[in-house]
């Protein structure tokens, strides 16, 4: 890992709180936080559902690629990865070199915390089904990347956020 290597990078489905806890998470490690998703939004103009409409999924990914690539390469913080970043084949390789956290929770967990609401261009029809459909996709591609997994369901995000730090400690020790 190199100096300007990301110190922890998180990963999870949509809505799971990647965002919030890393900014926690970063705040106690007295580094940076960067969002990837954040960074399309800022580097094209437009919002990633706008993204996904007007140009399709293949150029969202495109675009996502470069993103996870670039961030990884340059930034020493916290890092999270939109939740479908894990679907490459080259990001997941680049994620072996990482400390790479799972944030995971259930569909309930999802429901509450985002309402599966048709903002998120991939849930737009039968959001529930969609959901599941998505993390039985995924699931196995966060566990592949991960050092720790850490269950998000009925947790604060500073609780969260501790886990993480106690998980990441018991795994070094």
């Amino acid at each position: 890992m190199s100096p300007t290597s990301p110190r922890i990078v998180l990963v999870g489905p949509m809505g799971v709180g990647k965002t919030t806890v890393g900014e926690l998470l970063a705040e106690r490690l007295g580094c940076t936080f960067r969002d990837t998703d954040a960074d399309i939004v800022a580097a094209g103009g437009r919002e990633i559902s706008d993204i996904f409409l007007e140009e399709g999924e293949p150029h969202f990914r495109e675009l996502e690629r470069a993103a996870v690539r670039d961030a990884l390469a340059g930034h020493a913080g916290v890092l999270a990865l939109g939740g479908g970043a894990v679907l490459d084949e080259g990001t997941r390789a680049l994620l072996g070199e990482h400390t790479v956290v799972y944030l995971s929770m259930d569909v309930d967990e999802a429901v509450k915390r985002t309402g599966l609401n048709a903002a998120r261009p991939l849930l737009m029809i039968n959001p529930r089904k969609q959901w599941r459909e998505l993390m039985e996709a995924r699931r196995p591609l966060y566990q592949e990347v991960a050092r720790v997994v850490v269950a998000t369901d009925g947790r604060a995000p500073e609780e969260v956020a501790e886990a993480v730090l106690e998980a990441l400690e018991l795994k070094q020790a």
